[in-house]
């Protein structure tokens, strides 16, 4: 009796198939591992010679370090961004910066919900959450979340929407004004279209060497520019809870304490801007009290991860370097373009702070409760990030023993939040100090939520519990 063979899937299935179950099974892994993906492609892509303007292979340092800073749409740059790369170098920059502002948030568990049919429900948990670590491991979630399960598909078409409607918006308001600075129409189509993509991904590149210099005073440009990068600041879940209702009532908790804590740190930072800088001849001390306005909001909300600057960054008075390194390391709302900590991990945290002074056992705000394990999370990010920025600030300063620490600092702070605001320090810092920083954007920007993704994914189910003991605190 002969026995029919058995028929093995094609090879291409079998690949499709593996990288699902990958996905699967390890998505923090899956994560990172696109990550790099996206970094080598993007390198070999700059190190190619028709990606510079002379024609020339650009060192591997240089294309290394831009690609990681569009991928992960940081903003910092070892090379003039104008000139160094040729059209096809800006193409290339243009499309990683789109592929990173949205990818990157998304890229990996979206990508795996593509390519895989067969992914459980932690996995179109993650993707529903939009990089919500704790959808993965507590079962049944309440649907009072940001985004809930069922809309998946709505969250993704705000993505989608917003980031085309919003870059088209930005660009026809920039237009004109480019116009009326002597731009020819195709020229400013083109710098329009860059400055509204840069500036809603918070990547912080600008399409000419002059930077926003001929536009240091221009109210029309700044806060048309400032407006876009709130826009991508504040998080896409925020964007969609938005679209769907105005109404503060029908937000969720995440919109609330997102748009509060932003509101909060873009004001104080202006005013915290604009008292130290007031007398300070090097930046605001000769400005009219408008301008004084303008450039301390300008400069509060760039801080958070915009990257542009009007303002010469070593020329701020110190204690402005420490208010703008606070500012960076917390960073926008999460599921956003920004980098940082994450505003809603900030507020976590004073929440916990204030309910312990109260004397209140539950963490609670705007009439919820907020579950432990958000707390711990929240705790887990920042130590991340702390950990992060003082291993690379000490790897740099012994590398670079002569340099100074506030500006290694602050540059290391801007990597890792993918602020893009620099004291000088990345263009000269050597090769190695260079390559630090690379890894700081990376890490900086995968860090936190893979991070967080992978402690949730791990939690696993205790039968017993150890006896309590309370060691001393404080």
């Amino acid at each position: 009796m002969r026995t029919k063979p058995v028929q093995r899937e094609p090879l291409g299935a079998r690949i499709v198939d593996g990288i699902g179950d990958f996905a699967t099974l390890t998505p923090a892994r899956f994560a990172i591992t696109v990550f790099a993906i996206l970094v080598g492609t993007f390198t070999l892509l700059l190190s190619l010679p028709i990606s510079t303007a002379t024609g020339e292979r650009a060192p591997f340092v240089d294309a290394l370090f831009t690609a990681v800073s569009v991928i992960c749409v940081t903003g910092l740059t070892t090379v003039d961004m104008a000139s160094f790369w040729s059209p096809f170098g800006h193409v290339v920059i243009f499309v990683g910066v789109e592929v990173g502002g949205i990818g990157v948030l998304t890229l990996a568990s979206i990508l795996g919900l593509v390519i895989s049919r067969r992914l459980g429900l932690r996995q179109k948990l993650i993707a529903a959450g939009d990089a919500n670590p704790l959808r993965i491991h507590r079962g049944p979630v309440a649907e009072g979340q940001a985004v809930r399960l069922g809309e998946t598909g709505g969250l993704l078409l705000t993505v989608a929407t917003s980031v085309i409607v919003i870059e088209l918006i930005v660009a026809a308001v920039l237009f004109p004004r480019l116009l009326l600075a002597g731009e020819d129409p195709g020229t400013a189509v083109l710098h329009s279209f860059y400055w509204s993509a840069m500036s809603f991904t918070n990547t912080g590149f600008t399409p000419t060497s002059e930077g926003l210099g001929p536009f240091s005073g221009d109210p029309w440009f700044l806060i048309t520019i400032m407006v876009s990068v709130i826009l991508g600041a504040i998080g896409f879940p925020v964007i969609y809870t938005l679209r769907r209702s105005l109404h503060p009532r029908r937000w969720s908790l995440h919109t609330k304490l997102t748009l509060v804590t932003f509101a909060l740190l873009l004001v104080g930072g202006a005013l915290a801007y604009f008292l130290l800088e007031f007398f300070n001849p090097a930046t605001m001390g000769a400005m009219d009290p408008g301008q004084r306005v303008l450039q301390s909001f300008f400069l509060s909300a760039m801080a958070r991860s915009g990257g542009f600057s009007t303002i010469d960054i070593p020329s701020l008075d110190g204690s402005s370097l420490l208010v703008t390194d606070m500012l960076m390391f917390v960073g926008g709302g999460s599921a956003s373009t920004a980098g940082g900590i994450k505003v809603t991990t900030l507020a976590i945290l004073f929440l916990a702070a204030f309910a312990e002074a109260r004397g209140n056992d539950d963490l609670e705000a705007y009439g919820r409760r907020i579950p432990s394990d958000v707390l711990r999370l929240a705790v887990s990010v920042v130590l991340w990030g702390a950990t992060i920025v003082a291993a690379s600030s000490i790897a740099i300063l012994l590398i670079n023993d002569d340099e100074r620490l506030d500006y290694v600092l602050f540059d290391v702070i801007s990597a890792f939040a993918t602020c893009g605001l620099s004291s000088g320090f990345t263009q000269s810092a050597s090769d190695p100090a260079q390559y630090v920083l690379a890894a700081t954007m990376f890490f900086g920007r995968i860090g936190t939520v893979t991070l967080a993704a992978a402690l949730a994914a791990s939690t696993r189910r205790q039968l017993f519990r150890r006896p309590e003991e309370r060691p001393i605190v404080g």
